[in-house]
């Protein structure tokens, strides 16, 4: 099944058809159109960075990380070419979810610092020229928030109703067993995530009248608890912050036509941004990029979908934990399905094009590191990758060094359940006490640090030309420098084929074009398609020579065995 022969053809239900069968009625096109979607200009070509505060940099010697050594490590970050970072929660916690679960909006975990340190953070930043996004969890709390614990009691107050909370103890609403009530309410709440994150409560598109606990959206208390969040939104963003990354962000409202009902409180938030914080950026953590898009959020984040899992991610942990049964196709066995991720990917971004970006971030907080055994040379292929598609790319700290996922025996901590707590050991800043992470004693780290010999660090590489850091650091400064690596440049898929290398596919704003390819199989590939331009010379950017060879109107291309390349189309 080739792509080689294959146009833009809008409708994911035309697309399916071409990925399923193989066949094109058109003639390709790569016109260079930029549709711009509305977002801040400084967007467009962003990269952002996540740090993950406890394990970043700690600054006094307790083991944990802390918002003072986030400050202390701004150059670093801004020597990467980074141009925003998103931080994971940073408020205060009881930390059963490693601080998803807040205790309090308007303050920062003291094990981080303070709210003037986050004054600090977010000047300092901006004097480097580098934005910083919040993470806006909004759809439960801790369980020993106070709103949470005043909701608990028999005697009604203002937050009475902040939470789901059915009217029967002894009646069991949510599907989760028989009777758990919880305090001196009779009643059960219903959680959002772990058991001890109460869900906050937005209301139900369509109450069960014969449930009377199910609160419409539009319920006095329900448009109360919308308006402190709304407020602890305003908060951040006033202290300085230049945006959010909206965790959860479809489990707001409840029951049947959530999703929509969901999306009128972010049509809220998106009227509040555009009128009082135009350039503020705000990504979702939202599985469905059509209605992420649809005037609420910037960016969404994919990252559940399996297809997009199997992307760069390895079997040997994802179908472990029951997240996919396929291959990674930046595996060197050569067997991930890449028209499959193309099906599932190609029509969300056609349908949302021109209203935002659909962004598949270079690993995060919930899944495992890309360096799950894998070369150098591997990691440069992957984060090209990521580099060179369509929207904001998202880099997870220490990928851009290459930190190896860890094995399973790892402490549990915060609910870093697997493959999550080897995902989020402490950065390696160098080599020796803690690997430059802390002063603290080992046992007192937050979690270990690798134990390898060879465990990568920055200090290592940043001498070396040849290290993942700095060819890391090349491929953020060839993303800015062309126009077609824009978030919102074309981006037409050239070859794919199920099963099989390569992936071959075009990025084009006005004139300037670019050609990527990847072969990340261990053997040989070679395609044919169809290349409806005019050219005069192919200019490598990156990557290694690749053979090319002019068939009529089709382009013939040999790659050897774990080789991409960027080209430049000289007309």
């Amino acid at each position: 099944m080739s792509l080689g022969l294959c146009s833009r053809l809008a409708g994911s239900l035309a697309l399916g058809l071409i990925f399923a069968l193989g066949v094109c009625a058109q003639t390709l096109e790569i016109t260079g159109k930029d549709i711009i979607p509305d977002c801040p200009a400084w967007v467009h070509n962003a990269v952002v960075y996540q740090i993950y505060p406890q394990t970043f940099y700690d600054s006094n010697g307790d083991g944990i990380g802390d918002l003072p050594g986030i400050i202390q490590k701004l150059d670093y970050v801004k020597s990467l070419g980074i141009d925003a970072i998103w931080i994971n929660p940073f408020f205060d916690s009881p930390f059963n979810d490693a601080g998803y679960d807040i205790r309090d909006y308007y303050k920062i975990a003291p094990r981080y610092g303070t709210n003037d340190d986050a004054r600090r953070l977010f000047a300092e930043a901006h004097k480097r020229g580098l934005k910083v996004l919040f993470d806006y969890v909004i759809s439960y709390t801790a369980i020993d928030n106070p709103w949470f614990v005043a909701s608990c009691e028999q005697t009604p107050s203002r937050t009475s109703n902040w939470f789901i909370w059915t009217d029967n103890i002894w009646k069991s609403e949510f599907g989760e067993g028989w009777v758990h009530g919880y305090g001196h309410r009779n009643g059960n709440f219903l959680s959002n995530f772990f058991w001890s994150e109460p869900a906050l409560n937005y209301g139900y598109a369509q109450p069960d009248p014969k449930k009377p606990w199910q609160l419409p959206t539009n319920h006095p208390d329900v448009l109360a608890l919308r308006a402190e969040m709304k407020k602890v939104m305003r908060f951040w963003l006033d202290l300085g912050a230049d945006g959010f990354r909206a965790d959860m962000a479809s489990a707001l409202v409840k029951g049947f036509g959530d999703h929509r009902a969901t999306n009128e409180y972010w049509h809220e938030v998106r009227q509040i941004l555009r009128t009082d914080y135009p350039q503020a950026f705000t990504v979702a953590e939202w599985s469905d990029p059509k209605g992420a898009l649809d005037d609420a959020f910037n960016a969404c984040f994919i990252h559940w979908i399996p297809s997009f899992n199997d992307l760069y991610q390895k079997e040997s942990w994802r179908s472990g934990n029951g997240l996919s049964d396929g291959h990674s196709f930046f595996d060197r066995e050569g067997k991930g399905d890449v028209a499959r991720f193309l099906r599932d990917y190609t029509g969300p971004y056609e349908a949302t094009r021109a209203k935002g970006y659909v962004t598949i971030p270079l690993g995060n907080h919930d899944i495992a590191r890309i360096n799950n055994h894998r070369t150098v040379d591997e990691l440069e292929m992957i984060m090209a990758f990521g580099l060179t598609m369509p929207g904001v790319p998202f880099i997870y700290y220490g990928n851009e060094i290459g930190m190896r996922q860890l094995g399973d025996n790892l402490p549990q901590i915060e609910g870093c359940f697997k493959p999550r707590a080897g995902a989020r050991t402490p950065m390696q800043w160098a080599a020796g006490r803690n690997l430059g992470f802390s002063t603290a004693d080992p046992s007192h780290l937050y979690l270990p640090v690798d134990p390898a010999t060879d465990a990568p660090n920055v200090a290592a590489q940043e001498g070396d030309a040849d290290s993942l850091l700095n060819r890391v650091r090349r491929l953020i400064a060839l993303k800015h420098a062309e126009p077609a690596l824009t978030a919102y440049a074309e981006f037409v898929p050239l070859y794919a084929k199920s099963n099989a290398c390569p992936f071959v596919y075009a990025r084009a704003s006005g004139n300037h074009v670019l050609l990527v390819l990847f072969n990340p199989a261990a053997k040989p590939a070679d395609a044919q398609f169809r290349f409806p331009i005019a050219y005069r010379q192919l200019e490598r950017l990156a990557g290694k020579e690749i053979h090319f060879t002019q068939n009529g109107p089709d382009l013939q291309v040999e790659l050897a065995g774990g080789a991409y390349a960027i080209y430049r189309v000289v007309k």
